[in-house]
């Protein structure tokens, strides 16, 4: 089934919910404009649904493949997109004008990489690695290094990964043992083995520049010793050529459940005496430097979540209107399925999750534009704190619900969606690598209640919740009462089961981290579902008469649903995020 853009939903969540003019009002977005981003945009669709979405199934018929040299040859009909895509300039549209990119805020970078994600996940891996590279050589390289290699990353002449996990260490990434030793000339030999590097090797682009985590000889054991590096494909020259390719190389490629069109590379790095590699930055600072790169990974993960969530629910609604079965009550006449109750409460339960979700996603990267770019510096500092609490909430919901969603889908389309032909079950394949990737949704929730729950003792999340308290009287004040006091109601339980968290023990805080982090997210989604349904409701009365009043009656209906329906669910939960640990721990290990 072919993809539609939502363009008219995105540019709803930008526009009308979260105020893009406010942000094209500072200095670093001077040169556009709103007609500017939906433009833009605009076409952003119709390209990922002309060039990208076609291939999709393509790639989970026709994997990437490994020759015997260790080169790998993308997917048919990859390579030839992505040139496309590199041409049209949209592998940088959010990055410095300076190194070639858009200058654009991340708020229409994310709306962007939306697309991509929902038109072809395995595909969209590729620019989102380069993002986070580039992300992390911004933020830390040395400027002869930005010369030497952003303006290539940044128009997507090179793509770019980041290697940190080995065999023996998966998540606890202080276990590696990669190596990097002097050279003598200020470069370093690099040697070691990286396993899962998502698009690792590939025939896409001319150069790839590994970002590796390694140890140099005087390292302390754990994170603390742990530096960063830059290891190309192909070792640059110093006027920025290409010189003789660098001791790295492809040994295999994972078999997959899903994303098979993605090349999950396992790297070996020095088989014949040492990759050449560029220290970045300070000596045992490479964890610390990584972390721009897995923040900026994070939210992009979540956007996998958000945009194959939307993919399935559009083969849904397809396949819903058009499937007869079955009767209505009280008639003999055949009716599609959709007409089903039960058939509307999934197709509901995924749309109004997705919208939910947009606007999550959206917030995050506004927030992070706020936290980069606004003029004062009270309002950077707590939309950068903001971020900090949005990101693992972004990351573990998100892509719990795109698997989630995606399954939904499939009891949509009944035994036909346990048929690959129609390709609604690869949506839930590829969806199911997100919740491990780039820290599993676990460390997201452990994360939050150790880190991000306390930040600013406690100030951070208070803050948040007084927003939330806010709309909820907005509602009230607005005649949505219903949704008002479902809103406040889960706002009540979360905020003591925050000050329950607080107080807990460490083993009791992970005990419970999860649940909550669930039930937070699903809170913060009502929120914004609720300043959703405040605008609509406004903008109805002005479009009465025109097809956009539809849109926005459909805006608080779905709103409706959420928070009356949803959010109670979610709040659920309680019980469980105020279990101890000893529940865990109350069956013996001989007894698994």
């Amino acid at each position: 089934m072919s993809y539609q853009p939502p363009i008219r939903d995105m540019l709803f969540v930008i526009n009308e919910l979260l105020g893009l003019e406010e942000l094209l009002k500072f200095e670093q977005f001077s040169h556009v404009d709103s007609e500017d981003v939906a433009g833009l945009l605009a076409e952003a669709g119709r390209f990922n649904a002309e060039v990208i979405a076609p291939l999709n199934q393509v790639g989970d018929q026709q994997p990437s493949s490994l020759d015997a040299e260790g080169n790998v040859i993308a997917t048919p009909g990859f390579k030839n997109a992505y040139e496309q895509y590199q041409k049209a300039g949209w592998t940088g549209i959010q990055f410095d004008p300076e190194y070639g990119g858009g200058g654009l805020p991340w708020l229409v970078g994310i709306a962007n990489q939306e697309f991509t994600s929902s038109a072809n996940m395995a595909f969209s891996l590729c620019p989102m690695l380069s993002q986070g590279s580039i992300e992390a050589l911004s933020a830390h390289g040395s400027e002869e290094q930005k010369a030497l290699f952003l303006e290539k990353m940044v128009t997507g002449l090179w793509s770019g990964t980041m290697n940190l996990t080995e065999p023996q260490a998966g998540s606890d990434v202080g276990a590696l043992t990669a190596k990097a030793v002097p050279r003598g000339d200020g470069t370093y030999s690099i040697t070691g083995t990286k396993i899962f590097i998502t698009w690792g090797e590939h025939d896409m682009t001319e150069n790839i520049v590994h970002l590796v985590l390694a140890r140099l000889p005087d390292a302390p054991p754990g994170t603390k010793g742990i530096s960063l590096f830059i290891v190309p494909k192909y070792v640059v020259n110093s006027d920025g050529t290409l010189g003789e390719r660098n001791d790295v190389r492809c040994v295999s490629i994972e078999h997959k459940l899903g994303i098979k069109a993605s090349p999950t590379a396992v790297m070996s790095y020095g088989e014949n005496g040492g990759a050449v590699g560029h220290l970045v930055g300070e000596p045992h600072q490479g964890m610390r430097y990584m972390f721009t790169m897995m923040n900026n990974a994070r939210l992009t993960v979540g956007l996998e979540g958000l945009g194959l969530a939307e993919r399935a629910y559009q083969d849904a609604v397809v396949f819903a209107k058009e499937r007869i079965q079955g009767t209505a009550i009280g008639s003999h006449e055949p009716v599609a399925i959709v007409d089903h109750p039960d058939v509307r409460r999934m197709l509901l339960t995924m749309k109004s999750s997705i919208e939910a979700m947009r606007a999550l996603i959206y917030l995050n990267a506004k927030s992070i534009d706020e936290a980069h770019f606004h003029p004062n510096d009270q309002i950077r500092r707590q939309a950068d704190e903001l971020v900090a609490i949005l990101t693992p909430l972004s990351k573990a919901w998100c892509t719990d619900l795109g698997v989630e969603l995606t399954s939904l889908a499939i009891q949509v389309f009944g035994g036909m969606g346990y048929i690959e032909e129609t390709g609604v079950a690869q949506h839930w394949r590829d969806a199911r690598i997100a919740p491990i990737y780039e820290g599993t949704n676990g460390i997201q929730a452990i994360d939050l209640v150790m880190r991000k729950v306390p930040m600013d003792n406690g100030a951070v999340l208070d803050r948040l919740l007084a927003d939330i308290r806010s709309t909820s009287e907005s509602l009230s004040a607005s005649g949505l009462s219903d949704l008002a006091e479902a809103l406040a109601a889960a706002l009540q339980t979360v905020s003591d089961v925050t000050n329950m968290v607080r107080d807990s023990s460490p083993a009791d805080k992970l005990a419970g981290a999860t649940p909550y982090l669930r039930m937070l997210s699903t809170l913060v989604g009502a929120w914004l579902m609720g300043k959703s349904a405040l605008v609509a409701s406004q903008r109805v009365v002005a479009a009465q008469g025109s097809p956009e009043a539809a849109f926005y009656e459909a805006k608080v209906a779905t709103a409706r649903y959420f928070i009356t329906q949803t959010l109670p669910a979610a709040m659920g939960l309680e019980a469980s995020v105020r279990g101890r640990v000893d529940a865990l721990m109350a069956v013996d290990l001989d007894q698994y």
